[in-house]
């Protein structure tokens, strides 16, 4: 019996993921990463996504902060 599960997805993927479930747009982020520029930058896989904001985000998202790390 063979188990074939998903690949985890990535912190950016599993991020826009739950930003589409929400109906959320980058902006919605600006008050926890403070630039839009940095959101951008997250969210297009540009720039990793911290502990901290990893933190932040979990709690935004009311999820546990490892999908995000």
């Amino acid at each position: 019996e063979e188990n074939h599960s998903l690949p985890d997805p990535s912190p950016h993927a599993m991020l826009v993921y739950l930003m589409e479930q929400r109906g959320l747009k980058q902006a919605d982020l600006v008050p926890i990463f403070k630039s839009r520029g940095y959101v951008s930058d997250v969210v297009n896989a540009k720039r990793a996504i911290s502990k901290a904001h990893a933190r932040q985000l979990a709690e935004f998202f009311k999820v546990s902060a490892d999908v995000f790390i």
